[in-house]
């Protein structure tokens, strides 16, 4: 057969690349962001609950309304922000389908989309797939600041769409209040739409306030917020998420959602909205992961990785530019291999694959993964 590729340049992912070989050479596996520890009993058990109880038909196609209704008192618990249970949340088959139907519902061939990079690797397939362009915002390390000129020089009359993340992936960074006004301020009075993936909102460290576009009154009005019960609830296999909007965009977004989804797991949307009648179960989390960051942190002081320690997420990313100049893909390939450790290089994410020296690693593992890899790194 003779066909066109539509996504000519997409090939396997590094996720499943480093994994593949992690598995191969029985390395500690640090590198794809899911924790090796099991989601809650009592979660568990309320899915089971709800099994037994009859939630095994097809959800309402916008989700369990028990559940939305759960996620909209997080949002006025959180941000004093309101969100409508019927008409501006959407439950979703995990974030990425979420991120993949707001794209759909809107991007037309020739539209252009920013992205800032390092970005994780669903943003721009997404756009591709649907004849938009990605214009790129490439960040750096240590800081990965965003410069704003440059973001307002990108922007033009094909601007549809702007995609941002924080906490950030793959880099552990956030944005401050001041950068989610600049964003405010360079879309206002305009057409573009924001999609804000806050996957990692529960994740953030020393004290700091997650910077939700939901805060910003102007800013809300035009964006999509994706959320995901795998990041928060520690069950990435059961591929749960949400998204939420104001009413006139989450109506678009249901057109494309109800023919390539439509629904998804009855019974895990309602064990978690059960268990999200306690918000503990959600607010410890920055407390939980902090003791796990700190930990790992302390254990690799004295390596020869330089470190600025992540502000959110269950990432950390390591300098290794004291210890070899080789590329950051050959250099995740060779720890694999002969030390027996796997993580993320960040060139994959960036801009003609940028190579800044760091990798990425994640620590949502138990602390005796924890033990073991720092001994490892330490020896490098």
């Amino acid at each position: 057969m003779n066909f066109n590729s539509k996504l000519p340049n997409v090939g396997t992912t590094i996720f499943t690349v480093m994994s593949a070989l992690a598995k191969e050479h029985h390395a500690l596996n640090l590198s794809q962001g899911f924790p090796n520890y099991p989601s809650s009993q009592k979660l568990n058990d309320f899915v089971t609950n709800a099994m037994n109880n009859g939630y095994n038909q097809y959800a309402p196609m916008a989700g369990n309304l028990e559940l939305r209704m759960a996620i909209a008192h997080k949002y006025e618990l959180l941000y004093n922000s309101s969100y409508h249970p019927e008409k501006e949340i959407t439950v979703t088959a995990g974030a990425t389908q979420a991120i993949y139907t707001i794209i759909s519902a809107f991007v037309r061939p020739n539209d252009e989309v920013i992205i800032f990079k390092p970005a994780y690797d669903c943003y721009e397939p997404a756009v591709e797939i649907n004849g938009g362009q990605t214009i790129p915002i490439q960040l750096s390390a240590p800081n990965y600041k965003v410069n704003w000129e440059e973001v307002a020089s990108k922007i033009s009359s094909q601007t549809k769409m702007i995609i941002i993340n924080s906490p950030h992936n793959p880099s552990g960074t956030i944005w401050s209040k001041e950068d989610m006004l600049q964003l405010q301020k360079l879309t206002n009075n305009t057409n573009i739409i924001v999609l804000s993936d806050e996957v990692y909102e529960h994740i953030v460290f020393d004290d700091a306030q997650h910077q939700s576009a939901c805060l910003f009154e102007d800013l809300k009005q035009r964006s999509f917020i994706t959320a995901s019960f795998g990041k928060t609830f520690h069950n990435t296999g059961w591929k749960i998420g949400y998204c939420c909007a104001p009413e006139i965009l989450m109506s678009e977004f249901r057109k494309v959602h109800q023919f390539n989804v439509f629904s998804v797991h009855h019974p895990s949307q309602k064990g978690i909205s059960d268990y999200m009648q306690d918000s503990k179960t959600y607010l410890g989390l920055n407390a939980f992961f902090q003791q796990k960051r700190d930990l790992f942190l302390n254990l690799i002081s004295e390596s020869r990785f330089k470190f600025q320690p992540s502000q959110g997420t269950y990432f950390q990313v390591l300098d290794y530019s004291k210890i070899t100049d080789d590329y950051d893909v050959d250099f995740a390939k060779r720890l694999t291999r002969d030390f027996k450790i796997a993580a993320i290089p960040l060139s994959v994410f960036n801009d003609n694959g940028k190579d800044d020296k760091v990798l990425r690693f994640c620590f949502a593992k138990t602390d005796d993964t924890l033990i073991r890899a720092s001994e490892i790194l330490c020896k490098i």
